[in-house]
C-alpha cells in the first residue's frame, strides 16, 4: 500500500506493539507529530516538560516493563537535550529507540537553524545511529533499530530523519509486518547474517569447566550483576544460587536480580558495599560474576580484587571479558541461557562453614530509634507501608545508596537507577515511565534535594496525567555525597555544596497541583506517607535530615575492597 512517510514511521511502531511514546515537539519533527495526531487512539504520546525527562521516562518504561522504550525529539537543542538520557541507557544497557528529525537535505552542513549532527554525537553512546535520507528506507531502518535495541546486549538506538524525508506530499510503498515475522525482511536477514542480533551460543566445554571449578571450591561467592536483570534471568540465577549454596553479593545494577531478603544475600558490593559482601570477595576461593562488568565502583583496586579466588565472568558481551579484571575462566552468552545450562548439571552443594563465617557479618536491619528523622527510618516506613511489588526509581547520591542498602528488591525492574552514568535527574522521568508502563503498581521516586532541583519541573507531567507517583526527598540542605567526600578526604572544605536556597518543596508541589508534606520525625513520615498513599494522587514528601548523615560503609576509590574508610554502623 502507499502511505505518507510519517505514517510509515507510526505503522512501524505499531508493528512493534508500541502504544506509548514520550517526547517533545519542535519545527523539524512537526510532520511526524501531525501524523501522530491521527494515531492518538492507537499511540499514546506523553508530553514531558523537557526532552531529558522524556528520555529518562522512555528508559524507565523499558527497564520496568522489559519492552523497548520510544522517545521523540526535534533537531538542535531538542536532540542534544536527549544525550544525557541516551548515555544513561547506554551505560545501563536499556533498550530505547530515540527518534529525532533534522533539517532538510539541502540545509545540511550550512549551520541552518537548529541543525546539529546528532547521529555523530550519538554514535559513541548508542548501539547504532541511523541518518535516514531516503523515505523508501524508513521501514527497514525502523525494524533494524528495534531489532538492534532489544537483541543481544540491549541498548539505545538513534534514528534521525531529515525533514524532507517526512514530507507529507509524497508516498512510499509499505507492507505491515508484525515484529514476530521480521526475520523474513531482507534488512533483518542481513543483520542476522552478520551475527549482530544473535546472542552468542555458550560453549558446552566452558560450562563443564566451570562445573569442575565449582566442584573443587570450598568458598564460592556469586555476584548478581545488571545482566541478570536485563536478561530477566532471575529465576535461573536463584536456582543456581540455591544449588551452589553460596553467598550472593549484588551490584547496584543487579538490584532485583536476586531477592534482597533471601537468606543467601550479603548485600551491595563495592565502594559502599556491606562488610559481608566485601569480606566475601576478599576471602572466597571462587568468584562467579554473572552479568557484571567489574566497574571501578565494584573492583576498586583491580590488583587486589578477589586475590585469593579464581575469577569467572559470565557475560553476553565479549568486549566486557577481561576489560577491567583479568579472569581465570569466562563464558560468553546470555545469563539466562548459561545459567539454565549450568543448572541442568549442577548438583546440590552445601557450604555451611563458609556461610557461617560470612553471613553473620551482615548488619542488622533495624532502624535506630532517634528523635530526629534519619534515612533508615524513612526507608523502613516505605518498606512497611507500600505494596511488596512497588517500583522504586532513584536519582543519584546518598539517597540512592541508602535505598539500595535498606530496601529489598525482589524482581527485575523493581529498582530503576542510573548506575553506570550516575545521572542526577534520572529518577522522576524514570518513575513517570514506570508508572505508565505499570499502571497497576505503585511507583515511588526516591531523591535528594540536589537531584530534585534537576527534575522537579516534571511534576507538571505527574499532575497532568494524574500519576500517583510519590516523591520522597532526602533533604539535607547539601549535595550529600559530595559533602561526604569533602568531609572525609578534603578537610571539610565545603566548596559549593551547601544548598542554602529555594525552592520550598512543599509549596512547589502545591504550585503544580499536588500534595506536599514536610516531615522531621518518623511519626510525621509515617502519617504523611499514609495520607499520600491513601489519596491515590501524586505527592511530594520533604524529609528534613542532618547534613552530616553519611552513607556507611565506604571504601575510598582505588583501595582494597576491605579497606573501609567508614565502617558499617560506626559513628
Amino acid at each position: 500500500m502507499k502511505l505518507r512517510p510519517s505514517q510509515v514511521i507510526l505503522e512501524c511502531l505499531l508493528e512493534q506493539e508500541v502504544d506509548t511514546v514520550f517526547g517533545y515537539p519542535g519545527g523539524t519533527i512537526l510532520n511526524l507529530y501531525d501524523e501522530l495526531y491521527r494515531y492518538q487512539d492507537k499511540i499514546h504520546h506523553i508530553l514531558t516538560a523537557h526532552e531529558q525527562g522524556a528520555a529518562h521516562a522512555a528508559d524507565g518504561y523499558a527497564r520496568s516493563t522489559g519492552k523497548v522504550g520510544v522517545c521523540f525529539a526535534t533537531s538542535g537543542p531538542g536532540a542534544t537535550n536527549l544525550t544525557t538520557g541516551i548515555a544513561t541507557a547506554h551505560l545501563d544497557s536499556s533498550p530505547v529507540v530515540f527518534i529525532t528529525c533534522n533539517v532538510e537535505e539541502d540545509q545540511l552542513g550550512r549551520d541552518a537553524f537548529q541543525e546539529v549532527d546528532i547521529t555523530g554525537i550519538g554514535m559513541p553512546i548508542t548501539k547504532a545511529a541511523f541518518l535516514v535520507r531516503d523515505p523508501r528506507k524508513i521501514a527497514d531502518v525502523m525494524r533494524q533499530a528495534f531489532a538492534v535495541a532489544s537483541n543481544g546486549r540491549p541498548g539505545p538506538v538513534l534514528i534521525d530523519f531529515l525533514k524532507n524525508v517526512t514530507n507529507p506530499n509524497q508516498e512510499v510503498d509499505y507492507e505491515f509486518i508484525p515484529w514476530r515475522e521480521h526475520r523474513r525482511c531482507a534488512s533483518i536477514q542481513e543483520l542476522n547474517a552478520s551475527h549482530e542480533l544473535k546472542s552468542p551460543e555458550p560453549d558446552r566445554q566452558d560450562i563443564q569447566t566451570l562445573l569442575d571449578m565449582i566442584a573443587q571450591s570450598e568458598r564460592p561467592l556469586l555476584i548478581c550483576g545488571g545482566g541478570v536483570v536485563r536478561g530477566r534471568a532471575h529465576r535461573e540465577f536463584r536456582e543456581f544460587a540455591q544449588r551452589l549454596d553460596a553467598p550472593v553479593a549484588i551490584t547496584v545494577m543487579g538490584g532485583g536480580g536476586f531477592p534482597g531478603a533471601n537468606p543467601l544475600t550479603t548485600g551491595m558490593i563495592g565502594m559502599h558495599g556491606s562488610q559481608a559482601s566485601n569480606t566475601a570477595v576478599a576471602e572466597c576461593d571462587l568468584l562467579i560474576a554473572v552479568g557484571c562488568r567489574f566497574s571501578n565502583r565494584v573492583a576498586l583496586d583491580p590488583s587486589t580484587f578477589a586475590s585469593q579466588a579464581k575469577i569467572v565472568q559470565i557475560d553476553i558481551d565479549r568486549a566486557e571479558i577481561d576489560k577491567n579484571i583479568l579472569t581465570d575462566h569466562h563464558i560468553i552468552g546470555s545469563a539466562r541461557q548459561v545459567l539454565a545450562m549450568l543448572n541442568e548439571h549442577l548438583p546440590q552443594y552445601h557450604h555451611e562453614e563458609w556461610k557461617a563465617h560470612i553471613l553473620p557479618l551482615r548488619a542488622p536491619s533495624t532502624a535506630e530509634d532517634s528523635p530526629q528523622l534519619n534515612p533508615q527510618q524513612i526507608l523502613d516506613e516505605l518498606q512497611r507501608q507500600v505494596p511488596e511489588d512497588t517500583v522504586f526509581a532513584t536519582d543519584v547520591g546518598q539517597h540512592q545508596m541508602w535505598a539500595i542498602k535498606y530496601l529489598h528488591f525482589a524482581y527485575p525492574g523493581q529498582l530503576l537507577t542510573s548506575g553506570g552514568f550516575g545521572a542526577m535527574g534520572f529518577g522522576l522521568g524514570a518513575a513517570i515511565g514506570a508508572q505508565l508502563g505499570n499502571p497497576q503498581k505503585r511507583v515511588i521516586h526516591v531523591t535528594g534535594d540536589g537531584c530534585f532541583r534537576m527534575n522537579c519541573h516534571e511534576l507538571c507531567t505527574v499532575e497532568h496525567y494524574d500519576l500517583p507517583i510519590i516523591t520522597v526527598v532526602f533533604n539535607n540542605g547539601t549535595l550529600g555525597m559530595v559533602r561526604q567526600w569533602q568531609s572525609l578526604l578534603y578537610g571539610k572544605r565545603y566548596s559549593s555544596t551547601t544548598l542554602d536556597r529555594g525552592p520550598d518543596f512543599v509549596k512547589l508541589a502545591e504550585a503544580y497541583g499536588l500534595s506536599g508534606y514536610r516531615v522531621r520525625t518518623r511519626a510525621e513520615m509515617a502519617q504523611a506517607l499514609a495520607q499520600a498513599l491513601q489519596s491515590g494522587r501524586g505527592a511530594v514528601i520533604d524529609c528534613m535530615l542532618d547534613p552530616d548523615e553519611m552513607v556507611r560503609p565506604m571504601v575510598a576509590g582505588g583501595s582494597a575492597i576491605t579497606d573501609f574508610l567508614l565502617k558499617e554502623g560506626a559513628n
